[in-house]
């Protein structure tokens, strides 16, 4: 994780209700206590601990950290406060939970952070294990703090440990820094697992080399977590150079069929994201594959967890900042969840979790307000030619939950067509294929390029979208296994349509809505 301080800020933000504002919580948000969330795309409730303590507002969904045990995945997740008193600490572990990923519980903070002279002023990023009837939460401390750091490293991972994974105590006695030739300004995000092969624990840490300053994956090993001895084994992944990563964060290690996939997310080079690569054995050699992003870069840090059938990826779609589609990239947003696929050549895709894809059986009209430019429709189906112009197919608003799907295909590989929201005179948001750059790209009304991914985009061919929105969230599913998340701020409100720019002739067929 990427750790930002944030000591004030001016008065108005109190009357934010953040990117959640047309979700509804349900329950215990004002008193504290568990509280059920409506939205798909959760953020933590406000005054989750009651009382007039402006530290808990609202706040948003940082690092998740899965564990699923019982039925159940338990979400532990970075709390980002939106306020936040100088002094206080930050990123305090809370945490959701849900049987079927479209519905959660929001259980409440699990670990604090700790004092301006302790070493988790600043909480980062970890994981859980269960050994034996123990709960063992390693997670990352930071403090920068002067005078903290004239005597102490700024980050190092730490250990809290429970027996009902409810109530959870720090073992202040433990603490392990950074070893020699790696580089304790940065160590973090702490991977721990169980390797089948060998019996043993592993723990994979984020940090650089020393003086080098190159990402890698440090090894540490166990034969078991209650003795608290973890040995250093050297380096397991280091940044490749034609990739010259800073950092390799919240990295993340499980066995699919007969490959090995290791994951990690990096937010400083030009390819940011969470990226993954791929062997048959846990000791490599790793490959990157030709694509080897998940998502776009609005789906960050993410982990992983199986129910022992199907394997998701639990990331965070980034907030803005003002809170417009112009507004910069800011750390933590909402939980977003996806479904990991396995391709047959062992490649990684990503789809919709099958309870979020059922919530939405009511078909809803299609209203068309107007079109510009060469369009023609016959019933469900649209095709726009941009030969001459620009041709946009502009629809009413949808609300707050939606689901639209399309047929897709693109007549020849010259421009770009997609869809387009918050359609209006002063402002838009368009997520396009791009067959000449083979992408699927997302742009604001500056122009400025958002977010994408690759895709290898063929003229003739039909390809299956799906577009799923909550809130200020909108994910765009293609062909069930590749997926590009967006955040689009107003999107209920405003008109949304189908465009086609630059020569581009598309043309989407069956169009359709359904509202949950």
């Amino acid at each position: 994780m990427k750790f930002k301080y944030i000591y004030f800020l001016p008065a108005f933000v109190m009357a934010l209700t953040s990117c959640n504002d047309d979700d509804t919580y349900i329950g215990g948000s004002i008193m504290g206590g568990e509280t059920a969330i409506s939205t798909i795309y959760p953020t933590p409730p406000s005054q989750w601990m009651g009382g007039e303590e402006p530290y808990f507002s609202a706040g948003y969904t940082g690092d998740p950290m899965p564990f699923y045990e019982d039925g159940a995945f338990h979400i532990y997740f970075l709390h980002d406060a939106i306020n936040k008193p100088a002094g206080k600490g930050f990123h305090d572990i809370h945490e959701y939970s849900t049987t079927n990923l479209a519905h959660f519980d929001y259980k409440g903070q699990m670990v604090p952070y700790g004092g301006q002279d302790e070493p988790d002023f600043g909480i980062g990023t970890g994981s859980v294990i269960k050994a034996g009837g123990t709960y063992y939460f390693y997670y990352t401390g930071h403090n920068d703090i002067a005078a903290f750091r004239a005597n102490n490293p700024r980050e190092s991972v730490l250990l809290a440990t429970s027996t009902d994974r409810v109530h959870w105590t720090k073992q202040t006695s433990f603490k392990i820094t950074a070893p020699a030739g790696y580089y304790d300004y940065d160590f973090r995000d702490p991977h721990v697992f169980q390797n089948p092969d060998d019996g043993k624990y592993w723990m994979l840490v984020s940090t650089q080399t020393d003086p080098a300053r190159k990402a890698v994956l440090l090894k540490f090993t166990s034969d078991n977590p209650a003795s608290g001895n973890w040995t250093p084994a050297g380096s397991f992944y280091t940044t490749a150079p034609e990739d010259n990563y800073l950092m390799m964060e919240c990295a993340d290690i499980f066995k699919m069929g007969n490959y090995w996939y290791l994951t990690f997310s990096e937010n400083w080079s030009n390819d940011k994201g969470t990226h993954y690569r791929m062997a048959t054995s846990i000791n490599g050699p790793w490959i990157k594959p030709a694509n080897d992003k998940l998502d776009g870069e609005y789906f960050y840090a993410a982990k992983t967890a199986s129910d022992g059938n199907k394997r998701y990826a639990f990331g965070w779609t980034a907030r803005k900042a003002p809170e417009n589609d112009t507004g910069g990239k800011e750390w933590a947003g909402n939980l977003v969840v996806h479904e990991i696929i396995q391709n047959a050549d062992g490649t990684l895709g990503l789809k919709a979790p099958d309870a979020v894809s059922q919530l939405f059986m009511q078909s809803s009209a299609i209203a068309l307000q107007n079109t510009s430019g060469n369009v023609t429709q016959a019933n469900n189906t649209f095709s726009l030619n941009a030969a001459a112009a620009e041709a946009v197919a502009t629809f009413k608003p949808v609300g707050k939950k939606m689901k639209t799907s399309a047929q897709i295909t693109l007549n020849n590989t010259s421009g770009s067509a997609g869809f387009f929201f918050n359609v209006s005179s002063s402002a838009y948001y368009k997520i396009v294929f791009e067959p000449q750059q083979n992408r699927i790209a997302a742009y604001n009304s500056n122009g400025d390029g958002v977010t994408h991914i690759p895709f290898n985009i063929q003229a003739g061919t039909a390809y299956n979208i799906t577009v799923i929105a909550d809130g200020s969230i909108c994910v765009v599913y293609v062909d069930g296994k590749t997926v590009l998340s967006n955040r689009i701020y107003g999107r209920d409100q405003q008109a949304w349509g189908l465009i086609a720019t630059d020569g581009a002739a598309a043309t989407f067929s069956g169009l359709e809505i359904k509202k949950p």
